[in-house]
């Protein structure tokens, strides 16, 4: 048994895809491997076969290692729902609600939670590549850390530093990382990679050897900027929240707009639809208009469907959602999206977020309620339309009544979901994970006028980025120092 883990000089510094690539690496070499995240803090959440809820992040690694996701693989998930308020998930269960100070004081007992699952993980597999969370130069957090040295120093875990070249200032971010870390921790660091390089290695040789000759740690190769990580799951919604980029062939294409929501939650629901070439899937960011040429609006899921309706009505999107119904474009919603299409969202007790009440669209004849109960399921079942099959998961608290009801859009294997106004283009679904279904995308694009291409298999496309995303990293890591490393640890005895 062994165990490696990939910390970064930052967040988004490519560990995540990192810990994928491994897995599927070490998988090929006939080890049993799985992933292993301490703690996450994501709204971007799937959800186990137990009813348990993990980062996506962890089961898409888990994909990549050929086990079933499960609550051991990421012990510790944070979901924020308001700028100083966040729900604590521990074990795939909801644990609480926390404040920044809160966490703090809880800490310790999450370390113990954390090494539970740990110990058992390892038992099992052969090998355990651990993934970091933020940076471990981040010293004022260092006292109640379990998501980087903190575990590696319990665990006795090795680490290996990942730097993103592609921000700048890799050299430094790298050097000074050794600078600040405490002597006991740097002793754990087995070495570096440089991620999302781009151009020459050679250019880059003399930084190489300026970083090792300051930090005393060897180079296991440097990561060149792997295009197919575009066609995985990103891990949180930076990407998503960048500013758009023009494209100069979506003219003549059938354009979806997702309105980018402050809690925005399980964003990845619309990578199949990014990946039609006939769909111009547009992200539209805090500030900008939903746009008028838009033939659907997609609202999407959300940790705190009553904070966004808020945010919603201060961006203006209101009006714009409205207006492109009154006008006969569709408007689809997703779980939290589907309860702010109704008349009113309440939340009594809190449970979501701050408690009250707040106005839906009223474009759908239903009203939610939130309880303290949270479903979190994997689902299938067929489409109430077309009969074609479809399977995906619920995460949400919200409990929906109404008229609109009568009109499902999906039955599921415990009963139907979603509600579609009368003349069928308003509707919506909790299941998440719908577009995924090829039938179902394909179906649901041919009906309202767009174009799918008939060969796209959503799912074999993912497995095949992942296997492109572990050859590149083969080529370019010494895995077999990497692994020689991970397999050389003696990880905390159960």
């Amino acid at each position: 048994m062994g165990a490696i883990m990939i910390q970064g000089t930052a967040s988004s510094a490519g560990k995540s895809l990192l810990v994928a690539g491994l897995c599927r690496l070490a998988r090929r070499r006939g080890l049993a491997v799985a992933p292993f995240k301490p703690q996450n803090m994501s709204n971007n959440a799937a959800a186990c076969q137990d009813g348990g809820e993990i980062g996506r992040a962890q089961a898409l690694q888990a994909r990549a290692a050929g086990v079933i996701p499960r609550p051991d693989l990421n012990p510790v998930l944070i979901k924020p729902q308001s700028d100083r308020t966040a729900q604590l998930i521990v074990r795939g269960r909801p644990w609480g609600y926390l404040r920044p100070g809160d966490y703090l004081a809880d800490r310790g007992d999450l370390l113990e939670i954390v090494m539970d699952s740990f110990d058992r993980l390892v038992v099992n597999h052969d090998m355990v590549i651990v993934e970091g969370a933020g940076s471990p130069a981040e010293t004022n957090l260092r006292k109640h850390d379990i998501a980087n040295m903190g575990f590696a120093r319990r665990g006795g875990v090795p680490v290996v530093i990942a730097g993103d070249i592609d921000r700048g200032g890799v050299i430094a971010s790298l050097v000074g990382t050794r600078t600040v870390l405490d002597p006991e921790d740097a002793a754990l660091v087995a070495g570096f990679v440089v991620n999302k390089f781009r151009g020459s290695r050679s250019i880059f040789e003399p930084g190489i050897d300026l970083i090792e000759q300051r930090t005393g740690w060897r180079c296991f190769g440097v990561v060149p900027w792997i295009p197919a990580a575009a066609r995985l799951p990103s891990e949180d919604s930076v990407a998503i929240m960048e500013p758009p980029v023009a494209d100069e062939t979506a003219g003549g294409r059938f354009k979806i707009a997702v309105p980018v929501l402050s809690h925005i939650a399980n964003h990845d629901d619309f990578d199949p639809l990014q990946a039609e070439p006939a769909v111009d899937l547009v992200y539209v960011p805090p500030g900008q208009p939903i746009p008028r040429d838009a033939a659907v609006v997609i609202l999407p899921g959300s940790k705190s469907t009553l904070s966004d309706l808020r945010f919603c009505r201060r961006q203006g999107w209101h009006h714009d959602i409205i207006a492109h119904a009154r006008a006969g474009g569709t408007v689809f919603g997703i779980c939290g999206g589907l309860q702010m299409l109704g008349r009113t969202v309440q939340d009594r007790e809190g449970v979501d977020g701050p408690a009250g009440a707040v106005k839906g669209l009223g474009l759908l004849d239903i009203e939610t309620a939130m309880v303290d109960t949270k479903i979190v399921r994997p689902a299938s079942g067929r489409c109430a339309l077309t009969d074609v099959p479809v399977h995906g998961y619920e995460i949400h608290n919200g409990r929906v009544t109404g008229p609109d009801l009568d009109r499902p859009v999906l039955h599921l294997g415990h009963g139907p979901d979603g509600a579609r106004s009368p003349g069928g283009r308003i509707s919506g679904a909790h299941l998440h994970g719908l577009f995924a279904d090829d039938g179902y995308r394909r179906a649901w694009l041919s009906r309202l006028g767009a174009q799918p291409l008939r060969d796209l298999e959503f799912e074999q496309a993912v497995e095949a980025a992942l296997d492109e995303v572990a050859r590149a990293i083969e080529k370019s890591l010494d895995i077999d120092g990497l692994f020689a490393v991970a397999l050389g640890a003696a990880p905390r005895p159960s």
